[in-house]
């Protein structure tokens, strides 16, 4: 492909709005284009790099004897309501109504339209087990687009579902998948992590996903420095804690504290350390207004404190709901003497031998409080967020903390929909048996952001070979006739070996053309300039590694086809 002629227009500056490297770079790059507030256009450059990361996905997933079909993006809200996820999936879901006032949604997954395939289709134990997949624009009403195409409105994704007749079964198939994916994602080029993960609404019984490592990444993962023990913030867990060492005192005593009410404050002010001072948060699960405790340096795991609790999730309530509630000041609550909520504690809070609690009146704390003697939680588990330093909860070494992009997510699902949906099919003694499904979701377009957070300088993008929109790009490097014909000729030979190559045949001075090639970050430089008039010899340079050589224009083809 000619530059002249490739619909792109490079930029030196990124828009305003860009918050981060990908999405300042695929906006300079020219790779995408916003339309709205997270919705985006893919222009050729980009989409070339779409393209090769679905082709990878669809190889493996064929390889892993996965069929593919085509669903609708547009499904009924009669679907939605057997599986109970019409209310249940909240605002994130795209509805409308046709002409006749029916309603509909934009699938931002198809959960409930391929159970609907299924249930038709599959109905003997001789069609089980089957994975069916498919590439796919998706849809989700986000209430905050962000970091361009990574959390976007709309995105291609690719979801695949497995039926089985077992347990068994399902099992053998979500293996399938998990091999796959690692399979996917090492072809991809990518520094990615495997975490065990909450499988949010999607449901089911178990869940993983798919991180590539990167500073911009909305995840933190919690992962071993020993063994292979690796979790998304959400489900990350530790072993507990060591108990501090120390003697409780007496009885609690109160204490004054005017005006002072969050830990850190009343940490400073009695001169205790952070860990000593207990926090009471007050959450909303259901119908029902609950207390969470953690230490002063934890943080509450909400979706652990659901699990609990054996709610969907918990809501942080608001002041006017915790007053009313208990009759008491804001932020000097504690749980000696609480009136009407339950308690619930963290197992590492329960171990303290003395804590600084709230006295349940204005401007006091209590001191000396003992859990377990002074106050007796309704439950008790782990419910706070693991830690930098933690045990971890196989082998008790260190865990440490990093930031990931999740591209990938697998789930067993049980029977949550085929239950809801009636997805049966007729066993060998012919009686109807429910389906035992799995889910597996890949980011396509969100991929291709990740890898350019993962792989990038100040000059631009750096592409892992296998999804490089091109291999290489033809740089000439004046107007003389003998470099526009080296340069044509070397064009036309990689062209002819099938190397998918750029010639950037703008009557653009070198900078530019430098800057651009950069920025593009095509894995491949050949640059016919000072060493060609020189010496006759093509200079080689490797944009990810910078490296440079010079090479007949003979051999250039051979030499770019071998680079990695």
């Amino acid at each position: 492909m000619r530059l002249s002629r490739l619909a792109f227009q490079t930029l030196r500056e990124a828009p305003k709005e860009a918050d981060t490297v990908s999405h300042k770079l695929m906006v300079r790059a020219s790779l995408i284009r916003q339309v709205a507030a997270g919705v985006y256009e893919w222009l050729p450059f980009g989409f070339r790099s779409v393209l090769k990361v679905a082709a990878i996905v669809r190889e493996e997933m064929d390889r892993a004897g996965a069929q593919e079909v085509l669903l609708p993006q547009l499904s009924p809200r009669e679907l939605w309501e057997e599986s109970g996820r019409w209310s249940a999936y909240g605002k994130n879901l795209m509805r409308l109504k046709d002409r006749h006032e029916r309603d509909f949604a934009l699938g931002p997954t198809h959960e409930e339209v391929i159970t609907d395939l299924a249930r038709a289709v599959l109905r003997s134990y001789r069609r089980l087990p089957a994975t069916l997949y498919q590439i796919q624009t998706k849809f989700r009403d986000e209430i905050r687009p962000r970091f361009g195409v990574m959390r976007a409105r709309e995105f291609m994704m690719k979801d695949a579902y497995s039926f089985d007749a077992t347990d068994a079964g399902a099992e053998k198939s979500y293996e399938a998948m998990r091999v796959a994916y690692n399979r996917i994602f090492t072809r991809l080029g990518l520094n990615y992590r495997m975490v065990d993960a909450d499988s949010g609404p999607i449901g089911g019984s178990f869940s993983q996903e798919f991180m590539v490592l990167a500073e911009a990444g909305e995840d933190v993962i919690a992962s071993c420095t020993a063994c292979d023990y690796a979790a998304n913030m959400e489900k990350a867990e530790s072993a507990p804690l060591p108990p501090p060492a120390g003697q409780p005192g007496a009885s609690p005593e109160a204490v004054p504290t005017p005006g002072t009410k969050s830990a850190s404050a009343v940490s400073k002010l009695l001169a205790r350390p952070i860990r000593d001072v207990a926090k009471l948060m007050f959450y909303q699960a259901g119908d029902e207004l609950v207390g969470a405790m953690v230490r002063g340096d934890h943080e509450i795991n909400e979706v652990r404190l659901a699990r609990l609790l054996g709610v969907e999730e918990v809501v942080m309530a608001k002041a006017d709901q915790i007053v009313a509630k208990t009759g008491l000041p804001i932020g000097f609550m504690g749980p000696v003497g609480l009136p009407g909520i339950r308690v619930i504690a963290d197992r590492d809070l329960m171990t303290m031998p003395s804590i600084v609690t709230g006295a349940n009146k204005p401007d006091q704390h209590l001191v000396n409080v003992k859990p377990g003697r002074d106050f007796a939680p309704a439950l008790a588990g782990p419910i706070r967020k693991a830690c930098a330093g933690d045990p971890c909860p196989r082998c008790g070494k260190e865990l440490k903390l990093m930031h990931g992009i999740e591209v990938g997510h697998i789930f067993k699902l049980g029977l949550k929909y085929s239950k809801a949906m009636h997805a049966v099919f007729l066993d060998e003694g012919g009686k109807e048996q429910e389906m035992v499904m799995g889910c597996y979701g890949i980011g396509v377009t969100r991929i291709v952001a990740a890898a350019i957070e993962q792989n990038h300088d100040d000059r631009g993008i750096i592409w892992p070979t296998s999804i490089a929109p091109y291999r290489a790009i033809v740089v000439p490097l004046g107007a003389e006739p003998e470099l526009v014909a080296a340069a044509e000729k070397l064009y036309a030979d990689l062209e002819a070996a099938g190397v998918e190559v750029l010639f950037d045949d703008r009557s653009e001075t070198p900078g530019v053309k430098f800057a651009d090639a950069d920025l593009l970050g095509v894995p491949v430089q050949l640059i016919v300039g000072k060493t060609f008039k020189a010496r006759g010899m093509i200079e080689l340079r490797r944009r990810g590694t910078k490296e440079s050589a010079e090479v007949s224009p003979q051999d250039a083809v051979a030499k770019v086809q071998t680079v990695a």
